[in-house]
């Protein structure tokens, strides 16, 4: 019996704009419209707007909202002020994440859980099932958001213009609420940017004047293309149940100054040197792109691990990808090899992070 696919508020818009659409985490999303490489340059350079509806929104509340949130997310939330955001992940007692998400406070007693779509249900499972005495209340609003991107060198200046909404105010990973709409500067591309979350009626009249105004309306393709750049994760690439924030280099987002939260001593004990795999930037020494999945191995083709995400770069036209590969050949600058369509191509180890970032600080 084949699943219901779902759409979000947004979905005829998509549909009108003619845009190429694929199944993603269980919803009908676009992947291109004009085109990967131009959506991703209209970021880069200008202003794009992305439907992210298919996120999930997650509220936790209560007495022990707090207390319940540090326990369960690896940042420190307990210490986190109102209108502030944090990133982290939901582990699993062994290190392994369930899902990486976002976590804003939105009063002392009230948080909100952004979490990827593909993991909804899981994460809602999850972390109701850790709730044990805790005195909160949890409650999956993810069908009651739509949710928008407005990410590019130019967001904030259309931000006022188009939507009315002056984000010159909020630095980085901070947020504000007004009349029922959370808007965060915050964002999945590499580039200054805001997200907006509302209900589905006031989101899609905001995307209507967005596009009437001329914001390119971006894809899921260029989504990946920019945060890959970026160096930024995909759970299910990057992090996963059997990828640790560790392995991954983002131990960073592990705040080990708590005493306590579920994981924890998995991420201290790999920390001391108990991981096997580390998760490294290669450089490909041909215009051949590495895929998913396809082997690295070392110059003798011992197998050496496995490319999680590869392409040839919009930004930088290089050949470029992210591995998981033995702890052992991890160092920067080692030399290996990208095995595609069974052909090897020279590849180098190089810093994760393939493209300058320009956040607002």
């Amino acid at each position: 019996m084949s699943e219901t696919i779902l759409e979000t508020c947004l979905h005829s818009r998509h549909l009108a704009l003619g845009a190429k659409m694929s199944p993603f985490a269980g919803y009908d999303m676009p992947i291109q419209y004009s085109g990967i490489a131009d959506e991703h340059n209209a970021v880069r350079h200008e202003c794009g707007v992305f439907d992210v509806s298919h996120m999930g929104e997650i509220f936790v509340s209560g007495a022990d909202a707090a207390a319940f949130v540090n326990h369960i997310f690896t940042g420190d939330a307990a210490s986190l002020e109102c209108g502030k955001i944090l990133y982290g992940m939901l582990l699993y007692p062994d290190g392994g994440v369930v899902d990486d998400l976002l976590v804003y406070r939105l009063a002392p007693e009230s948080f909100l859980l952004v979490v990827n779509a593909a993991n909804i249900a899981k994460d809602d499972e999850w972390i109701r099932s850790q709730k044990g005495k805790y005195g909160v209340i949890i409650d999956n609003q993810s069908e009651k958001w739509g949710q928008i991107a407005l990410q590019g060198p130019r967001s904030e200046e259309v931000l006022g213009r188009v939507l009315g909404i002056d984000g010159s105010s909020l630095g980085f990973y901070s947020f504000m609420v007004k009349d029922g709409v959370i808007v965060s500067r915050t964002g999945y591309t590499g580039e200054d940017g805001f997200e907006v979350y509302a209900a589905p009626e006031a989101i899609c009249r905001m995307w209507d004047a967005l596009i009437e105004s001329g914001v390119a309306p971006c894809g899921l393709g260029c989504r990946d293309t920019l945060r890959f750049e970026a160096g930024l994760p995909l759970y299910g690439h990057e992090l996963s149940a059997g990828i640790s924030p560790v392995m991954a280099g983002l131990s960073m987002f592990c705040n080990l100054e708590k005493a306590e939260f579920i994981g924890r001593e998995a991420i201290v004990a790999q920390k001391a040197g108990a991981i096997v795999r580390k998760l490294v930037g290669l450089e490909v020494h041909d215009r051949a792109i590495p895929r998913s999945g396809y082997a690295v191995e070392l110059p003798d083709g011992t197998p050496a691990g496995e490319v999680t995400t590869g392409y040839r770069s919009i930004s930088q036209d290089k050949s470029i990808c992210f591995a998981l590969v033995d702890k052992a050949v991890s160092a920067l600058g080692t030399e290996l090899q990208v095995r595609i369509r069974n052909k090897v191509f020279p590849a180098t180890v190089v810093k994760k992070r393939f493209y300058q970032t320009n956040y607002k600080k």
